[in-house]
């Protein structure tokens, strides 16, 4: 069993030493790390090779691309390995995570999506929080981010390769949200797993792609209408499930905790509704 751990990188000077050293310090001899470069102008490309000359694990390629779902995809295209992961190249995995990774696989059926837990860490080093992604049925993430969280970067999940052959590569042109489309796809489509260990470190940085994306508001749209779009695509029972877990968040939850006077006669209104699945905001979110 090899993993194949797969860094897409543009003009990442700044990080791409300590991404390699982070593969480099994992002491797993069945990784390769895949770095796909997109024709970088600063000295990235002489840092990849300096390392690639010493370590054989190491490999390659520096070309135009159309984006980071393009490189991804080209990456995937040569990867040795059977377990893919990717590694942007300011984050990083926790100590021995690759060791514990291929262990895991051993007795995971084809195709398997493990997700592990993940730190977030502010720009100052300081931790933001740590994400554990244990609800991981399409009808779970399709709540959005304002009821389950949804693993937020690919350093806390390892995926069989051959996933690829049922639901196809990365979509070239989703550029902010293509791991996200991924995830969507991968949960109807592998066996899930979720382990209480801490995989992946992400780090939120000032001014990158990611974090500008979020303060324009533009990630939001995009996430939303990628929402709909799945929740559009399920099949009856499961736009019923989705629905009852809307209604549970969105209605029930609100006036559950309500002090109101009239609570009694609002939950026997809901209540009526809720069994009809009649509700106004259902039909928005689905």
């Amino acid at each position: 069993m090899k993993l194949s751990i797969i860094t897409p990188v543009l003009n990442g000077e700044r990080f791409i030493e300590s991404c390699i050293k982070n593969v480099i310090e994992q002491d797993c001899k069945e990784a390769e790390h895949i770095i796909v470069d997109g024709n970088s102008t600063d000295k990235t490309v002489d840092i990849i090779k300096r390392y690639a000359r010493e370590y054989k694990h190491i490999r390659y390629i520096s070309e135009p691309d159309k984006g980071q779902s393009d490189s991804m995809n080209k990456g995937i295209k040569i990867a040795k390995g059977n377990i893919i992961s990717f590694l942007n190249v300011d984050d990083f995995y926790e100590q021995n995570a690759l060791n514990i990774i291929l262990e895991k696989f051993k007795n995971l059926p084809k195709p398997t999506l493990l997700v592990g837990n993940l730190n977030i860490w502010k720009d100052d080093g300081s931790l933001l929080r740590k994400d554990k992604y244990n609800k991981l049925d399409i009808t779970d993430l399709l709540l959005g981010t304002g009821i389950v969280y949804f693993p937020a970067n690919p350093t806390c999940y390892f995926y069989h390769k051959s996933l690829h052959d049922k639901i196809g590569p990365y979509d070239i042109d989703q550029h902010y949200t293509m791991d996200v489309d991924f995830l969507f796809k991968a949960v109807q489509n592998a066996n899930t797993k979720y382990v209480n260990i801490t995989f992946g470190n992400y780090r939120h940085i000032k001014n990158t792609k990611t974090v500008d994306d979020i303060k324009s508001g533009q990630s939001k749209i995009r996430l939303n209408k990628l929402l709909n779009k799945y929740r559009k695509k399920l099949p009856f029972y499961k736009k019923m499930i989705l629905r009852w877990k809307l209604f549970y968040h969105y209605n029930w939850l609100p006036f559950k905790n309500d002090k109101d006077d009239n609570l009694l006669i609002k939950k026997r209104f809901l209540f009526k509704f809720q069994k009809l699945f009649k509700i106004k905001h259902f039909y928005e979110k689905i």
